[in-house]
Parts: C-alpha cells; sequence; structure tokens
C-alpha cells in the first residue's frame, strides 16, 4: 500500500472492531434469551448494540477528529476530512440474542465516497476479516479468494430475510424458485459474514434484498478484494433494492435468474 493514509485507516478498523467484538462478547449475559429481568432479551440486546457503536465512535472520534459517521445506531456525522465510517456494531442481532456464534462487527471506511478499507470482525468464530482497496482480503495470515465458479445448479448460495412479514414472504417464495436451480441455499443470519464467506470460498454467492449500507459496506469490498464480483439489479451497484456478490463466472447467471424472478421486489 503506497498510501499511507490506508494502512492508519485498516489498524484504526482493527482496533476498533476488536475493543468492540470484546465488549459484546464478554458483555453478553449467559442467559440473555430467557433472561427474566425488568427488561427485556431485546432492550438489553440493543443497550449492547448501542454501547458498541459509542465505543467504535468514541475511539475513531479520538484518532481522527475532522472524519464522518454512518452507523446503524443512530452515528450520522458528515464530517470535514473526505473520510467516513460506516459502521455496523452489532451485525447478527437476532443470533446474538440466541447464544449462536454467527454475528459480527462490522467497519468500513470511505474515501470521497468510494470504499477503501473493510473490517469484519467475527469474535465468536475467532475470525477477523479485513481488506484495503487493491490489497487484497485476509483473515490473519491467509489471503482469501474466491471458489472457482461453478455452474448455477451446483452453487452453494447464501441468503436472508428482513424483518418486515410482507418481505419475508416474498423472500421466502423467491428462496423457494431458487432452490431448484442451485446446489442448496444456506441463512446464516449476518449478511457481514455471509460476504466474507463468499470472499473465503465458503459460499459460492450470496444475495439480499433490504440491506443498508452498513449491512454492505466493509464486507462488499472484502469480497471484491478476494477476487469476487458484487452489485446489484443488472448495471447497478449493490443497494439496498439487491445485493449479490459472487464468484465471476456465476455472477451473471445468478443475476439473471433474480431478475427473472423478481428478486428485487417486495
Amino acid at each position: 500500500m503506497t498510501d499511507p493514509l490506508l494502512p492508519e485507516l485498516l489498524d484504526l478498523a482493527l482496533e476498533a472492531a476488536r475493543r468492540a467484538g470484546a465488549l459484546l462478547r464478554d458483555g453478553r449475559p449467559d442467559d440473555l434469551a430467557v433472561a427474566k429481568t425488568k427488561t427485556s432479551p431485546i432492550d438489553v440486546v440493543t443497550e449492547m448494540d448501542i454501547a458498541a457503536e459509542k465505543l467504535i465512535t468514541g475511539f475513531l472520534a479520538d484518532h481522527r477528529p475532522h472524519d464522518g459517521f454512518l452507523g446503524e445506531e443512530g452515528a450520522s456525522s458528515p464530517g470535514t476530512s473526505g473520510v467516513r465510517w460506516v459502521i455496523d456494531p452489532l451485525d447478527g442481532t437476532v443470533n446474538y440474542l440466541y447464544g449462536l456464534p454467527t454475528w459480527a462487527v462490522s467497519i468500513a471506511a470511505e474515501r470521497d465516497g468510494e470504499t477503501v478499507v473493510g473490517v469484519v470482525a467475527a469474535p465468536m468464530r475467532g475470525e477477523t476479516y479485513r481488506a484495503v482497496l487493491g490489497g487484497g482480503a485476509y483473515e490473519g495470515d491467509r489471503r482469501l479468494a474466491v471458489r472457482p465458479s461453478p455452474a448455477l445448479d451446483q452453487a452453494l448460495l447464501g441468503t436472508g430475510f428482513g424483518y418486515i412479514q410482507s418481505r419475508r414472504a416474498h423472500q421466502a417464495d423467491v428462496a423457494q424458485r431458487v432452490i431448484p436451480r442451485v446446489r442448496d441455499i444456506r441463512r446464516g443470519g449476518s449478511a457481514a459474514i455471509d460476504l466474507c464467506d463468499v470472499a473465503a470460498g465458503r459460499l459460492d454467492a450470496y444475495y439480499e434484498r433490504g440491506l443498508n449500507p452498513w449491512d454492505l459496506a466493509a464486507g462488499a469490498l472484502i469480497a471484491r478484494e478476494a477476487g469476487g464480483l458484487t452489485g446489484g439489479r443488472p448495471g447497478e451497484p449493490e443497494s439496498g433494492e439487491l445485493a449479490l456478490a459472487a464468484s465471476p463466472g456465476l455472477f451473471a447467471p445468478l443475476q439473471e435468474l433474480l431478475e427473472e424472478l423478481g428478486a428485487w421486489h417486495d
């Protein structure tokens, strides 16, 4: 990396994600899903989510006070440096609530609107994924690479479902029509981790409708830097309308199938 700013942003993102991951891992009550306290389990998760975002934004602001923020839990400021941090402090909240290990801290840095650094830390899996624009994607010392592209009917896909009932029903209908055309479908519960699993070759592709910028920013960069392609509907970037990541030879056939099935509808 010849640009000295990028290693600085990466180091800050890694440390912020490490600290937030430790807070979430160590601060979660063992009996959270069945706790009978004066607050509901969901309230406890929300408090942890907010605390993690405050930890991340506070740490980053201490080191780079002129940067902007966009966070799931409300952090929003434009900044004046040209750098903006896009933060999901707890991606996979339902998994976290139930004690499932597939949840993550996702932190991306944008410079002048382009994502240049992405970090996804999955503490319960003992994994931290990272990427810098033009520098490849890594988990620990291992450089990541997407799987060789299979035929569509041999592809293992990941997907997710939204919280809105009508959207979930449509997503389930799309999945029902996708599954006979592919090897199988997995539903992990964390968009950030699903994108990293594409990068690591654990999934051939991933798609979902209804994601937010903080769900996508870090994981999509990691997938691209591992050799994958990302996008939305044909000719468009990934967005809340549709997000897709896949190995290069699989991307277009899957995108065409999702367009045919109206995966971008609610």
